[in-house]
């Protein structure tokens, strides 16, 4: 449980970030919060001969809400999605699903940046981010670029991401009703069995634009089009979340492991989906 030897560095800025990032390549990466390198690094299963620790790059906490987009800095903690009023009035979504994450110890230091960069697919925010139709952007040494959340996750723990690039903001566009999060876990700070994201837009008295993402059925989070298509132009009912939980079911592709079967995952998935539609339903 002891990493092997590395270099630290502690950069100020994002200039002399990229700086490191350049000099030593593919030798080096970049610590957010560390929950997911600093143990696979004790564990040996990854070697990094120098570390890139962010923390003190004051921009990538920031926190910005205007005009109906919201734009949250990398190293934003999950405790700061629960704790900023501000951030919780223009999308709540975001609290309510960082408070499923972990325990308040993990929520303290894990960071929104590093839970998407890492592209672990039972992470909880990749999911919701697609969810929100957000926009990663990325700086790298020919400058930044942006990148859809909904086209980032390539595979598990592979992105779009490159080497030489950090992943400094994410923004979308607020959405304060119609909103849910729902999360199956076998105990207190595990990943999900399954997860549903749901956005969901009232247009007079049935759904207009639905949006669904899952999370830990597949080997990237799963934004599921026809789900959303399914639910929009009805009222939400029985037979219409039947639809869309149908829809949902032919874009997941589960694995077996410990928290259960395929078919184990699918019922689940179903269930958690059709809870999260009925309490988006509610708050639209």
């Amino acid at each position: 449980m002891i990493p092997a030897g590395f270099e630290y560095h502690r950069p100020a800025d994002l200039e002399s970030a990229l700086q490191v990032l350049q000099t030593h390549g593919d030798e080096a990466r970049c610590l957010a919060g560390g929950h997911s390198l600093i143990p696979m690094m004790k564990l040996r299963m990854a070697a990094v001969e120098h570390l890139v620790d962010l923390q003190d790059i004051a921009e990538l906490r920031e926190i910005s809400v205007e005009a109906g987009r919201i734009t949250i800095g990398a190293m934003v903690t999950q405790h700061a999605l629960i704790t900023s009023d501000a951030l919780n009035a223009a999308a709540p979504l975001l609290r309510e699903a960082a408070e499923q994450i972990a325990d308040p110890q993990v929520r303290y230091m894990g960071t929104v940046g590093g839970n998407v960069a890492n592209g672990d697919p039972g992470n909880d925010m990749p999911g919701l981010m697609q969810a929100l139709d957000a926009t990663f952007t990325l700086l790298g040494p020919d400058g930044s670029r942006e990148v859809a959340a909904r086209e980032f996750f390539e595979g598990a723990y592979t992105t779009l991401r490159e080497d030489e690039e950090i992943l400094t903001k994410i923004a979308f566009d607020a959405h304060a009703k119609g909103y849910a999060y729902e999360k199956q876990k076998r105990k207190i700070g595990d990943y999900a069995t399954a997860a549903a994201a749901v956005l969901i837009e009232k247009d007079g008295m049935v759904a207009g634009k639905v949006d669904i993402a899952m999370t830990n059925l597949s080997d990237t989070p799963v934004y599921s089009e026809a789900a959303g298509a399914a639910l929009s132009g009805t009222s939400c009912d029985a037979e219409a979340v039947k639809a869309a939980v149908a829809a949902m079911l032919t874009d997941i592709d589960p694995m077996p492991d410990n928290r259960g079967p395929i078919e184990f995952k699918r019922h689940v998935a179903g269930v958690i989906l059709g809870r999260a539609v009925a309490r988006a339903w509610s708050r639209a």
